[in-house]
C-alpha cells in the first residue's frame, strides 16, 4: 500500500472574504485575543550551553525575560500554561515550579499540556480560549524542552521488583529483600530505557517517516540539501541583522559568559551537506543529520491578554491571535503530512484564502518534510484524492516563506517551537509590514495545527 494509501475523502467547502472583511467582522476589543509579545532562550543544541540545567530551569529563564521585556505587574496575570513533551517525574507540572521559581505569585493557577512538538501551540490555543469565554483576562503562555537531562528509567523488571519492596515496608530484612531479587539477572540491572522519539503505535521514528515523504512527494537530496541551507543561511542573515528579537540574553550558573544567540546554526555548503550519509533509511535514504532540525533545548514564553485590557494597561500589542485549527492523520502514512491539511483547513475556516498571507512561518521537522508538504499542496491529484478539493490549493511564494529561518537552523526544543513560531510571524508582520500571517508544523501521532495572526494596527 502507498504511503497515502489509507485516506478517506471529506467534503470540502470555501466561504471566501476580502481582507478587510475578515479584519472588521473581528473587531470586537472585549472578544478579540492579542499578543502582546514573546521571548525565548537562546536555543542551544543539546549536552552544550544548557547541559546542567533541568526543564524548569529553562522555562524560569523565559518567563522572567518576558516579564522583565513587558514590565507587566504579577496583580495582571490570571493564569500561566506551558507545554513540554517529555517530562522530569519530579516537576510534572513544570508550569507550576517555572512560575514560581520566576517569582509570580503562589495566587496564580498555572498548568501543563502537551501535544508532542505544537504543545506550546496548545498552551497558546487554551489561553485563547480562557480569554473567549471571560474565565481570564491574561496568560502567559510559554513551552520548554531539554534534551540534556531526560528521565532514565530501570528495566521493567527490576523497578516493578524495587516498587514491590518499597510498598511493602515491613519486609526490610536482608533475607527478605534478596527474595524480592530473585531471578533478577545483570542485564535487568543494567539495563537502561532511554525515552523513545518515536511513534508507540508503529514503532518508527520521524526520521524513517520524512524519508518516505519525500520519497513519495519526489524530493531529491540535492532539494533537501538546498533547503536546509537556505534556513541556517537565512537564520545567520536574521541574527546578524538584529532581527531575532525574541531572544534573551541568559545567565547560566556555573558558565562564565551570558548567553546571547543560538548556536544551533551552522555555516555549511552544498558539497559539506552532500557527503553526510543516510541517517535512517540506509544506504539509499535522503535524509541526514544536515537536513534535519537537531535535538536542542531551550524555552518560550509569550504574554497573552484581551484586547481591551492590554490597552488599559498601557500595551501595544503585536498582533491578534484570531483562527486556529487541529488535523490528525494517520502516524504511519501521513505522519508529517498535516501541516498540508491544517493550511487548507485554517483559510477555509477564515473565509480567505492564500493570496491573503503575507507572512508563512511553518515548522521545519525535515527538509525533506517540509518540502514535501510544500509540493502536496502544488499537486491537483493530492488534493482532489485526499483533501476533498477541486483543484490544487497552489504554491506557497518562497519569498514570504520562514525567511527568518526555522527549525532546520533555530533548533526544535519539542515544547518550545510554537510560541518561538507564534512571536517570529509576529515580528516578521511588523518587520515586512505584512497584514496576516498563517503558521502551521507537525506533531507525533499524525497531528498539526494551523493559526491565523493578524498585524496590530499601527
Amino acid at each position: 500500500m502507498s504511503v497515502l494509501g489509507r485516506i478517506s475523502l471529506k467534503p470540502h467547502s470555501v466561504v471566501n472574504l476580502s481582507r478587510a472583511a475578515f479584519s472588521s467582522a473581528n473587531n470586537d476589543a472585549s472578544k478579540n485575543v492579542v499578543l502582546v509579545d514573546g521571548v525565548r532562550t537562546p536555543f542551544q543544541t543539546s549536552c552544550s550551553g544548557y547541559e546542567k540545567l533541568m526543564a524548569h530551569d529553562l522555562q524560569k529563564m523565559a518567563i522572567s525575560g518576558l516579564l522583565k521585556r513587558t514590565g507587566v505587574e504579577h496583580k495582571d496575570i490570571d493564569h500561566v500554561i506551558c507545554g513540554t513533551v517529555i517530562q522530569e517525574p519530579k516537576t510534572s507540572n513544570i508550569a507550576r515550579e517555572a512560575m514560581l521559581e520566576a517569582g509570580l505569585p503562589d495566587t496564580i493557577p498555572a498548568h501543563t499540556v502537551t501535544l508532542a512538538c505544537i504543545s506550546s501551540n496548545v498552551a497558546i490555543t487554551d489561553a485563547m480560549g480562557m480569554i473567549k469565554s471571560g474565565a481570564v483576562d491574561s496568560v502567559i503562555a510559554g513551552g520548554v524542552e531539554t534534551m540534556s537531562d531526560v528521565p532514565l528509567r530501570l528495566s521493567r523488571k527490576l523497578r516493578t521488583r524495587l516498587i514491590s519492596m518499597n510498598l511493602k515496608k515491613k519486609n526490610k530484612s536482608i533475607t527478605q529483600m534478596l527474595g524480592h531479587m530473585k531471578g533478577i539477572k545483570l542485564k535487568d540491572v543494567i539495563g537502561i530505557e532511554m525515552p523513545a522519539i518515536a511513534e508507540f503505535s508503529t514503532g518508527e521514528v520521524m526520521g524513517h517517516s520524512a524519508d518516505r515523504l519525500a520519497a513519495a512527494f519526489n524530493v531529491s537530496r540535492l532539494e533537501q540539501d538546498e533547503y536546509a541551507l537556505r534556513s541556517h543561511s537565512l537564520a545567520d542573515k536574521a541574527t546578524k541583522e538584529g532581527l531575532l528579537s525574541d531572544v534573551l540574553t541568559v545567565k547560566v550558573p556555573g558558565v562564565a559568559e551570558k548567553i546571547s544567540t543560538d548556536n544551533t546554526i551552522k555555516h555549511n555548503t552544498l558539497e559539506k551537506l552532500s557527503k553526510l550519509r543516510p541517517a535512517f533509511i540506509k544506504p539509499n535514504g535522503t535524509v541526514t543529520a544536515g537536513n534535519s532540525s537537531t535535538l536542542t533545548d531551550g524555552a518560550s514564553a509569550c504574554l497573552i491578554m484581551r484586547e481591551d485590557k492590554a490597552l488599559a494597561l498601557g500595551f501595544k500589542p503585536k498582533a491578534y491571535l484570531r483562527e486556529f485549527c487541529y488535523v490528525a492523520r494517520d502516524p504511519k502514512d501521513q505522519l508529517l503530512l498535516g501541516p498540508s491539511y491544517a493550511t487548507a483547513k485554517i483559510l477555509d475556516r477564515a473565509g480567505m484564502t492564500k493570496d491573503d498571507i503575507d507572512v508563512w512561518e511553518f515548522h521545519e521537522a525535515f527538509a525533506g518534510q517540509i518540502l514535501a508538504v510544500l509540493n502536496a499542496l502544488e499537486s491537483e491529484s493530492f488534493c482532489k484524492n485526499y483533501m476533498g478539493r477541486s483543484e490544487a490549493f497552489g504554491s506557497i511564494p518562497r519569498e514570504k516563506f520562514n525567511n527568518w529561518g526555522g527549525s532546520l537552523s533555530l533548533g526544535h526544543p519539542f515544547g518550545a517551537t510554537g510560541v518561538r513560531i507564534a512571536t517570529m510571524a509576529a515580528n516578521r508582520l511588523i518587520h515586512e509590514d505584512g497584514q496576516f500571517a498563517l503558521l502551521a508544523a507537525c506533531a507525533a501521532g499524525g497531528h498539526a495545527v494551523g493559526q491565523i495572526l493578524e498585524r496590530y494596527p499601527s
